[in-house]
């Protein structure tokens, strides 16, 4: 290996975090990201039942997340006027797009990873 590709892969991991692609991978590759647009895809949701939804995340992961998420503008929180109070999660057009993306990892799952012997 030359040394200008080892100085170009050191350069890579600050790329990453500062281009739209970089970003993408660090928002896909969320795990609990890509359960709560999964269980909003069905439609809007109660924090409390994305948490059961999602199984065994914690309630600071889970409103962390979501903060992040409506930040980005990819959901929204939806504060009702009632007694109780009632707040609702549910996607904006962004978090609606990852839905293909989502389609298309399940569609590589399907043709690529059948085997569940091995694990990565």
């Amino acid at each position: 290996m030359k040394a200008n590709d080892t100085a170009s892969m050191d350069a890579m991991p600050e790329a990453c975090a500062t281009s739209p692609m970089g970003q993408a991978i660090r928002l896909i590759g969320d795990v609990w990201i890509l359960l709560i647009i999964i269980n909003l895809l069905r439609g809007p949701k109660r924090f409390n039942e994305l948490r059961d939804l999602m199984g065994n995340v914690s309630p600071r992961t889970l409103s962390q997340r979501l903060k992040a998420l409506e930040e980005l503008q990819f959901v929204e929180r939806r504060a009702f006027a009632e007694i109780p109070p009632r707040v609702e999660y549910h996607l904006l057009e962004k978090g609606r797009a990852l839905g293909s993306v989502i389609e298309a990892l399940e569609q590589f799952a399907e043709h690529n990873l059948k085997n569940p012997e091995i694990l990565l």
